[in-house]
């Protein structure tokens, strides 16, 4: 088989990319180790940027996404029985929208599946050859058979725990990586949600969120202990513990009932650099981890996509490979200051094991400057809705 890109990874930064190089008329072929079903099945964030928005719009895959989201104008943030609202929209005239990842990444399923591009599902033993070089190809086992596919480029959509960043030789990646001491424990239940935005809340107790699907679906969370286990918490315990880390009266307000998802994250920040080794392009959680803190995960790799999708574009319009040599550089640039934004926002809401009086002091002082310092939140606000590509 022979086909012009190669995208290793059926998620929705590779579906995304996909949809966007088919609209240039560049083929693509797409490789996803585990099912359609499975894909869809993973319970993700649902907070999109405005530069996401705009691409899904671009790729022509946005009118559910019009249709049904919610439309977010500003977010919350609590310590102790102290409540405040950041408004984006009068602060810097933009908002983001809430919309799942399962939801979108459905959408981006079906519009691939209508324009027939070749997506082939349960593949193994993925191999990345001679990447460094100007005739890359892919091998993999499919039904037991072991198959091959010459390309131009390779695009490495498949997370943290895929091939194609494992493809960069050791001797030419550098990885940064913080691991926090403590995780999420997520909920997920059929309750309208407490409040109209987003809530993150900071407590002597520990950091809480209160985000949303929908109406009527509600998604919760709160620090927990890295090495915590579900088991040990009932849904009972759960909501206890998340009144607790609210206000009073947001508390009052919970509707609470059974979980229909329950899970603990794990918390870090990774980046490897580069994210271009010759024709093979990282994108994504195959690149970059962000704690959740701060919704940037979906959307960092969304701006990958963006750089990437224009340099194909201009490679094979222009046969220009600016695009493509500075894609590394472009993609890093923006991809730390996210985690950047991620950091700072992880470190201002939670609890850490170590920390000291002195450290509790400042942690207040810097939320409260965020609450009453309009310039802090404008900087908050640019960097929540996105910061330009």
């Amino acid at each position: 088989m022979r086909t012009q890109v190669v995208i290793v990874g059926g998620g929705p930064s590779g579906l995304l990319l996909g949809q966007l190089l088919h609209k240039h008329g560049i083929e693509t072929v797409l490789l996803e180790r585990k099912t359609r079903e499975y894909v869809l099945a993973r319970i993700r964030a649902g907070i999109l940027e405005t530069g996401l928005v705009n691409m899904m719009r671009e790729a022509g895959v946005a009118e559910r996404m019009d249709r049904e989201c919610f439309v977010h104008h500003g977010t919350c943030i609590s310590y102790e029985n102290e409540m405040f609202a950041i408004d984006f929209h009068k602060l810097i005239g933009q908002n983001v929208i809430v919309y799942g990842q399962t939801e979108l990444t459905h959408d981006l399923y079906d519009a691939r599946e209508a324009i027939d591009a070749k997506t082939i599902f349960e593949v193994e033993n993925v191999q990345i050859i001679d990447a460094d070089r100007d005739a890359p190809y892919v091998t993999y086992v499919s039904g037991g058979a072991e198959h091959r596919i010459d390309c131009d480029f390779i695009a490495g959509c498949d997370g943290f725990h895929g091939v194609s960043r494992k493809t960069i030789p050791e001797t030419v990646r550098k990885e940064y990586e913080k691991i926090f001491p403590f995780g999420w424990l997520g909920i997920l239940s059929e309750t309208p949600p407490v409040h109209d935005e987003l809530i993150y809340a900071n407590s002597t107790r520990g950091f809480a969120l209160c985000s949303m699907r929908n109406e009527k679906l509600s998604r919760y969370y709160v620090q927990c202990d890295q090495a915590d286990n579900v088991e040990n918490w009932s849904d009972d315990a759960f909501w206890d513990e998340l009144k607790r880390r609210l206000p009073e009266a947001i508390a009052e307000k919970l509707v609470t009932g059974p979980s229909i998802e329950k899970s603990i994250a794990p918390l870090r920040s990774f980046v490897t650099e580069p994210m271009r080794w010759g024709r093979l392009f990282l994108c994504g959680d195959a690149a970059h981890i962000v704690p959740p803190t701060g919704a940037k995960g979906l959307n960092t790799a969304a701006s990958d996509v963006h750089y990437l999708h224009e340099a194909l574009v201009r490679f094979y319009r222009d046969k220009d490979m600016g695009g493509i040599e500075h894609y590394s550089e472009k993609a890093l640039a923006r991809v730390w200051k996210a985690e950047r934004f991620s950091w700072s926002t992880t470190n201002l809401l939670h609890r850490f094991p170590d920390q000291t009086d002195f450290d509790l002091k400042m942690q207040r002082a810097e939320i409260e400057s965020l609450h009453y310092n309009e310039i802090a939140q404008r900087w908050f606000a640019q960097n929540y809705v996105g910061l330009p590509y």
